[in-house]
Formats: C-alpha cells, structure tokens, sequence
C-alpha cells in the first residue's frame, strides 16, 4: 500500500479527499498539511467522518508544515495541491527529501523549473507525474481508440477551445488566475493540450499570438467581494500546433470573452469527424460523423440546410467503452502508485507534463519573437487504459 502526504488542502482538494477515502483501493492518505491550519483540520475531519460512517480508510495526521511530511519516513509520495506557483518549489523539497511526487497541473510555471524538476527526479531515480488525469477517464479513452482504430481515418488536424470570461464572479479566490502561472493556458490549457497529445501524439513545432485585454479584474465573488486584481498575464492566447504526425490543431483559450459553451473539441480525419468531450472531465458524451451518416446528402448547400436545434447534426453519440466516467480525480496519482509497486510505466508523467509545459509556454515566446518555436522536448504516449471489473483496482 503506498502512503500519500496531501500539501495544500485548497478548493481542488475536496475531490481529491473524497477518491482516495472511497475509490482507489490501492492507496492510503496518511497526512495533510496546508498554510492555513484550519484548512487542513477540515480535510482531517472529512475523512474522519466518513471512516465513522464505514468508509475503509485511516484518518490522516496534520503536519504543522510540508517539510514535516516530507521528513515523515511513513510517506512515499507527496500529493502537491498547492497554487501553480508553489507548485516548483514544493515538488522540490519533496524530491530532495527522496520521495516521488505527484502535483496538480501544472508540472511548473515556466520551463526553468520544469527543467530543474525533471532533471533532479531522474538523478534520484524517483516518480514524477502530475495532473491533469482526466485524459485517462472514459470519454478521452474512448475517443483515443476510436483513433488508434482508424475510425475517422488518418487524422488531419484538430480544432479546441477554452472560451469564459474568467474566475472572479464564482471562485472564492481568483487572485492566483490572474498573477505568474495563472491566466487561462496555465490554468484550463493542460487539459486540452494533454489531450491533444494524448490523441495525436507528439508536437514537434508551434505558433502563437497573444495578449491581455483587462489590465484589472473586480472580484464579484464572496469573500473578496469588491477587491480589484491587477492582471499579470496574457489572457487572450491562439495558436497553432505541428504534430510529428503531420496533423496540425488550432487551439484558443481565454478569460475575456462572454460565451455560453466553454469547451470545443474536434478532431479532424480523412473519413470523419470526432466532437472530444469536455478535457475538463472524465466521461462523454462523445459525437461522431461519418459522410454515409449525411441523411441531407453530400451535395446539399450547407448554408441552406434546415436549422436543428442539435449543435451536430447527423453525428452519432458513441458509448463510453472504458471506465471512470464520473469525477475521478487522484486517478493518475492511483496509476502512479500502481507503476510504484509494479515496476511498470505510470501514464500520467512527468514527460508529459514536460511536453505539455513546453506547448503552452511556447505560445507565448512564439509570440514574442514572431516565429516559429521549435519545440525540444519530447513525447512518447503511454499504454492505453485497461478495464478491471473491480472499479478503482488498476492495471
């Protein structure tokens, strides 16, 4: 059983608490730890309750601070859920402390660190990996095989959005979405670039423009009602990824635009099309659209075809063919516990995340410079998820 010490019990962590009290049955929370004391008396306290109500978990001690449970000899691996700029230096400390890490997304702010982090990971020979997991639910897993089985044919490109008008109307501290390693690539980007990867394989160049709309965001969220955030990143990115494949995607995400559907996801084959589910969960739906599916006929004019109230027409919803399609973060933190003990690859790595950090830094350098970025890290997708008919038991 591999012991995990949680640091940062944060908005993020209730999801987390929740998984690995009653989901992954090959894990065990041993510990918490936050800046703010009371937080982590209330992640102590949840588990508390549902091992009263028979959940079959421990109930974790509090560390005063993370070097506590970095030092504790009972951890294997630190759970880092702080904010994305503490993310460096809290994986960090744990690596120099010789235990294996698993973070929230991203792997780091900038590729410095990220380069510091993976360099020091290998030199101790220990795991590394990190959010976002939602790759490995069903909807993504799905999707993946529906590729890998030239359902569409040779993919040609893909097309993804990321489309609000930012966090400070509902989440109770915004600040951070707006400060270094916030703003809407940072923040809601690594799902959609893990998934592209995940789908089309390794990036080898890219293009970018980008830029800040608001230099100032008014918080209309309680407990901060009223507070005015400066703006200290771009908020407003496009651009355009070469795959080693040759597939070429469009990404565009943002915090400036008033919009109803926040998440786009295509992908674009020589026999068909595949509408991706929202890379921000782990389940469907999942649309597909063959041409010998047009019951209009292929020479109908678009532009003149009767309007439907169904965003896609003649596309057909595919079942989910894998599982965790509920909410099931932790389940990469699961996988890596799992390769722990096994000895065998973990999914959610730190390649990975290195690839996918590079991807979206290089937007804005692209950007900058007003060329080509050539990306220099690389990536080799993992093994495909496996069904277990013991839900939260993994391969």
């Amino acid at each position: 059983m591999i012991r995990i010490a949680m640091i940062g019990c944060g908005d993020i962590s209730g999801i987390y608490l929740k998984n690995l009290t009653h989901t992954f049955k090959e894990v065990s929370l041993i510990g918490v730890c936050d800046l703010i004391p009371q937080k982590a008396q209330k992640a102590r306290d949840y588990v508390a309750g549902e091992v009263e109500k028979g959940a079959d978990a421990p109930v974790p001690k509090i560390y005063e601070k993370a070097e506590d449970a970095a030092a504790d000899p009972e951890v294997d691996v630190i759970l880092n859920l702080t904010r994305p700029y503490q993310h460096y230096g809290v994986t960090k400390m744990g690596l120099l402390a010789g235990k294996n890490v698993y973070s929230e997304k991203p792997l780091a702010v900038d590729m410095d660190e990220a380069d510091e982090l993976v360099a020091l990971a290998e030199e101790k020979k220990l795991y590394l990996g990190g959010a976002p997991d939602t790759f490995l639910g069903a909807g993504i897993q799905t999707c993946r095989k529906l590729i890998d089985d030239g359902v569409i044919g040779d993919v040609i490109g893909a097309n993804v959005a990321m489309i609000c008008h930012g966090h400070e109307t509902w989440h109770p501290d915004p600040d951070f979405y707006y400060k270094r390693g916030g703003g809407p690539m940072l923040d809601m980007g690594p799902y959609y670039v893990t998934a592209l990867v995940n789908l089309l394989g390794e990036a080898k160049a890219l293009t970018g423009m980008t830029k800040k709309t608001f230099p100032q965001r008014t918080i209309t969220s309680k407990p901060h009602y009223g507070e005015v955030v400066d703006v200290d990143v771009d908020t407003y990115l496009m651009g355009n990824i070469l795959f080693s494949n040759g597939a070429i995607a469009s990404i565009f995400t943002t915090f400036d635009v008033y919009y109803k559907q926040q998440a786009h996801f295509e992908v674009y084959g020589t026999k068909g099309t595949l509408v991706v589910p929202d890379p921000n969960v782990f389940g469907g739906p999942i649309y597909l659209y063959r041409p010998e599916d047009d019951t209009f006929g292929p020479t109908a004019d678009p532009a003149l075809r009767p309007s439907e109230k169904n965003p896609y027409p003649n596309f057909k919803e595919i079942p989910l063919m894998f599982d965790y399609k509920e909410n099931s973060r932790a389940l990469g933190l699961a996988d890596m516990c799992k390769a722990i003990e096994t000895g065998r690859p973990w999914r959610a790595n730190y390649k990975q995340q290195h690839h996918v950090l590079e991807i979206m830094t290089g937007f804005s350098k692209a950007s900058e410079s007003g060329r080509v970025y050539e990306l220099k890290t690389h990536f080799e997708r993992q093994a495909p998820m496996q069904n277990n008919p013991m839900h939260g038991i993994l391969d």
